[in-house]
């Protein structure tokens, strides 16, 4: 066990943990942020994304430890302190974008990533870094318009 420190969402924490634990861990099971999902625990379907540092990253494998020092944004980080929704997040309701909702969490952050990346990504470009995400409800046509929306505001 060894004291890691974390900045979630703009919070700093300090946790008591094997640095070895999974992010995912301890973002669900300490800190009950349920965006991040357990999807595959092979870092392939998407479902545990957050934003580290900026950029879309899987958290089901990540050791806690490599997450020390870096800026962890989940799901449940993105909306403004007043409430407002990230334009994604807003995007995605607007399109009605999420039919089960268990890919959503990974969407979404991998388009907030990818528009910070790059606010005019070409339909391409979204749809090629979106790949990374396993969907089986067929809403990709709703969630590239969500995405297409968000890139426009």
């Amino acid at each position: 066990m060894k004291e890691v420190s974390l900045k979630i969402n703009g919070k700093s924490v300090s946790l008591d943990i094997d640095p070895a634990t999974p992010l995912l861990y301890i973002l669900r099971n300490e800190l009950e942020l349920n965006g991040p999902k357990y999807g595959c625990g092979l870092q392939q379907c998407g479902a545990c994304m957050v934003l580290l540092d900026g950029k879309a990253t899987p958290s089901c494998m990540l050791p806690v430890a490599a997450a020390e020092g870096k800026e962890v944004v989940s799901l449940e980080g993105l909306a403004k302190k007043d409430g407002t929704l990230h334009p994604v997040q807003q995007a995605f309701i607007d399109e009605q974008a999420a039919q089960c909702g268990y890919c959503l969490n990974g969407m979404v952050i991998h388009a907030v990533s990818i528009l910070g990346e790059n606010p005019t990504a070409s339909d391409t470009e979204i749809r090629k870094a979106l790949d990374q995400n396993i969907c089986r409800c067929g809403t990709h046509a709703r969630i590239l318009k969500a995405v297409q929306k968000a890139r426009r505001s």
